[in-house]
């Protein structure tokens, strides 16, 4: 038996990759949740794997520094080992680096929260070499990001796959506190989803949650309208934690609710939402679901990309191009 190396360096292979494995490239966040509690025995792979990269970047110019070695080394499969926030980062990074070049991808859940792996199907106990394993013999599994462009740029800013402003800012702020409280994946989302109703159903009229926040929102280029919001989420995953369903049937594509402030008849109307009803009545109390390629919003709060907080201003929210996933 050969013994284990940890990924912290190159592993040196022959010329030739080993049959059915291809060349490959890691890039591991020794600070998430799941690489934190697992310790350093987490991170191992075979000595014998050839063709095998790993960097552990802790800066951005770092981050982008391992991937310009991945890309000239020729690599076919950049692993991701860390939460959403982390393939957010790595994703943004690598859509420059590599253009339209950019290899499969494989997800390692280790994060606080892994909605992009639980869309994908992939196991929460998954491991580099199980990625590895399913780079060679599993199967592949296509999503877009959702891509965010800062006024008339025209290449993205940012790249993830949950977006969302208004109150989905203070209900990411809520499940950050349930992360600390040792609460992570679907059990914090639960928290935080009951927590944000709560607060919203009996707070008064003065209450930040049910006063919403006044947004221009402009679907598709169509005609701006200026109103203000409870919520905006939107999303091209096709299965959220807890199966919850607010857009309705599960499908591909770039997805958006958009909630008029204050909320109206939320008591009934929440449960309609997460359970995935398309009921009329819905959009007619405010609660709209629109499958759009881009909406372009302005906004003096900040938003939330994959569980991060950035300044507000205008921008657009696209669906980009297919990216192809390994999975099981």
């Amino acid at each position: 038996m050969t013994s284990p190396t940890p990924l912290g360096t190159t592993v040196p292979g022959p010329g030739t990759r080993r049959a059915g494995h291809p060349r490959t490239g890691i890039i591991s966040n020794s600070r998430s949740h799941r690489n934190r509690t697992r310790g350093a025995e987490a991170a191992v792979v075979p000595a014998d794997t050839p063709n095998l990269l790993y960097r552990g970047p802790r800066t951005h110019p770092a981050l982008a520094q391992a991937l310009r070695e991945f890309r000239d080394a020729g690599i076919e499969l950049l692993v991701v080992d860390g939460g959403d926030g982390t393939v957010r980062d790595v994703l943004t990074c690598a859509q420059e680096v590599f253009g339209d070049a950019l290899p499969r991808l494989a997800v390692v859940p280790s994060g606080k929260t892994n909605a992009l792996a639980l869309d994908l199907g992939i196991p929460s106990d998954w491991t580099v070499q199980d990625a590895l394993d399913a780079g060679a013999h599993g199967g592949v599994r296509a999503r877009a990001s959702v891509e965010i462009l800062r006024g008339d740029a025209t290449r993205p800013e940012l790249c993830g796959f949950l977006f969302g402003a208004g109150a989905f800012v203070r209900a990411t702020e809520l499940a950050q506190r349930t992360h600390k409280a040792g609460a992570f994946n679907s059990f914090a989302v639960g928290i935080s989803l009951f927590w944000g109703v709560a607060q919203t159903m009996f707070g008064g009229q003065a209450n930040q949650w049910r006063a919403g926040e006044p947004m221009r929102l402009q679907l598709d280029g169509g005609t701006p309208v200026d109103k203000t919001f409870y919520i905006l989420f939107s999303s091209t995953l096709e299965r959220l934690p807890l199966r919850l369903k607010p857009f309705g049937h599960e499908r591909a594509g770039l997805k958006m609710l958009a909630v008029d402030a204050p909320p109206a008849r939320l008591s009934r109307a929440v449960p309609a939402l997460l359970r995935g009803s398309e009921a009329a009545w819905l959009e007619q109390a405010g609660y709209r679901r629109h499958d759009v390629r881009s909406f372009t919003v302005t906004l003096e709060g900040g938003f939330i990309l994959d569980g991060e907080l950035y300044d507000g201003g205008t921008i657009t929210v696209r669906q980009g191009r297919p990216l192809q996933f390994v999975t099981p």
